[in-house]
């Protein structure tokens, strides 16, 4: 069994998102139910490719579908707090981008959760992996934590 892996800290991320948190996003527990982080994930990538021109939700004929996606927890979020979402990417493939992202509560300085989404690119028609556009991976070159990598 391996070691279970340390938050994140604020500067480790090159790209952050505000948002907050809503009240229906408390479960029972009290604290925001796993499937938000997963949006508050989602949303993180899928703005920043917005803002930066290479994501059109209904034009694209490129898009990127999840193909795997993980999250470790290390704190509670609860209603009301400011999500500060992290953004950075861990690998750059050919037909795929490895997004990683922490979650910071408020002023933590720790990440509350982390983990990350693998986006497949393909074709919207098709639905067949294509190789990475190049604006995309203009796009995301701000982000990569370490040198690009290629897939076989």
């Amino acid at each position: 069994m391996s070691e279970r892996s340390r938050p994140h800290r604020r500067s480790d991320y090159a790209h952050f998102r505000a948002m907050t948190t809503r009240w229906m996003d408390n479960d029972s527990y009290r604290h925001l139910n796993n499937t938000v982080y997963y949006s508050f994930f989602d949303t993180a990538v899928c703005q920043y490719l917005i803002e930066n021109g290479v994501l059109d939700v209904k034009q694209s004929p490129v898009i990127g579908l999840v193909a795997e996606t993980k999250c470790g927890y290390f704190k509670e979020i609860s209603f009301p707090s400011v999500v500060h979402a992290g953004l950075r990417v861990g690998r750059l493939g050919n037909t795929s981008i490895t997004y990683e992202v922490g979650l910071f509560r408020d002023d933590d300085d720790d990440a509350c959760a982390q983990g990350h989404f693998v986006h497949v690119y393909v074709d919207r028609a098709t639905s067949q992996p294509v190789p990475l556009p190049d604006g995309v991976k203009e796009a995301v070159a701000p982000l990569l934590v370490r040198g690009p990598t290629v897939a076989a």
